[in-house]
């Protein structure tokens, strides 16, 4: 397809060479909602065992969301474990929506986390627990908290978009909003270009976790590419439920996903230009390391000529994404 060879330029522009590093197969997990490439399940008990909530949350994160992991331990080491707290609570959830069977369950686990932000005594769950100290430590705003869990709580009614923007809307209320307390707990929250390419970073990371993920969406019966780029290309929902890749129109509807959640990374690049090139400041790094699995994947996509179901997307870079995130941290780069 013509139009398919622009996915190149808009590569090549950002300087994105390809990594010429062997793929190992560690694992296949079945992705998850919005956890593309890991197995999640929710942490409904209280919290009675010998692990410290850190620990916990540390644990929790490694197991569920291995990017996250990675690149908290970039993180100074005194704040890592506020990280971990946050990317817990974060995960856990993106989990309630496949944990439940109907939205009140969902909204039920909602309003714990409510009143858990809410009450000046956390509840005994671990999470819970790190992320009151978490707050105390890190001066994290329980607003920005608060508003994951609304919209967290909208999409059990909403699990699909109509069109881009709610979705855009969605992306900047969930991944945008943890990378804004990512940079509150860096001491950076005050920095309004900071705060603009975290904006464009979560976008991107919200698109590229759904096309990762959605093989399994579709298993369940979800389409999570907006409606308004499947019509345009004929994709019909059902066909795609049926016969996943080999529906018609598929690979350009997610063609098209792609090259917006590239743009969004691009913006977020162009914000930190310099000398005909660009470089991120190390106190920023950290958060913005988030970006190169997004990069990583969305090139490996291209190489699939976006068919989002090649199963080759579903094995993650055990060697090659870590090195990706340790050379992109020395270069001060995404």
């Amino acid at each position: 397809m013509s139009t398919k060879s622009g996915f190149n330029r808009f590569l090549s522009s950002n300087n994105c060479r390809r990594q010429t590093l062997q793929l190992h197969r560690a694992s296949i997990n079945q992705p998850r909602r919005h956890y593309a490439a890991n197995s999640l399940t929710s942490s409904d008990a209280s919290f009675s065992g010998p692990q410290d909530p850190d620990s916990y949350c540390r644990d929790f994160v490694r197991k569920h969301d291995r990017d996250s992991y990675m690149t908290i331990q970039f993180f100074p080491r005194s704040l890592q474990a506020s990280c971990f707290a946050v990317k817990a609570f974060y995960a856990e959830l993106a989990t309630i929506q496949d944990s439940v069977s109907n939205p009140l369950i969902g909204q039920m686990k909602m309003q714990f986390w409510k009143d858990a932000i809410k009450s000046r005594a956390s509840p005994q769950h671990p999470i819970a627990i790190a992320l009151h100290n978490a707050i105390k430590t890190s001066h994290i705003a329980p607003y920005h908290l608060n508003r994951i869990i609304e919209a967290r709580d909208v999409e059990l009614n909403s699990p699909s978009h109509l069109s881009m923007d709610t979705l855009l809307a969605h992306a900047e209320s969930t991944s945008s909003t943890l990378n804004y307390i990512l940079l509150s707990i860096l001491g950076l929250s005050s920095s309004e270009s900071y705060s603009h390419a975290a904006s464009h970073l979560g976008v991107s990371q919200t698109l590229s976790t759904l096309l990762r993920a959605l093989p399994y969406h579709t298993s369940k019966g979800t389409m999570v590419i907006p409606a308004s780029i499947t019509a345009k290309h004929g994709v019909n929902q059902e066909d795609v439920f049926r016969r996943g890749p080999a529906a018609e129109g598929i690979n350009d509807a997610v063609y098209e996903f792609a090259v917006v959640a590239n743009d969004h990374l691009i913006t977020a690049r162009e914000m930190f230009k310099e000398d005909g090139g660009y470089r991120v400041p190390t106190e920023a790094m950290p958060v913005f390391l988030g970006a190169i699995p997004v990069q990583n994947y969305l090139t490996r996509l291209e190489k699939a000529d976006f068919n989002a179901f090649d199963p080759k997307l579903q094995l993650r870079a055990a060697i090659q994404l870590p090195w990706l995130i340790w050379r992109g941290y020395y270069k001060s780069s995404f």
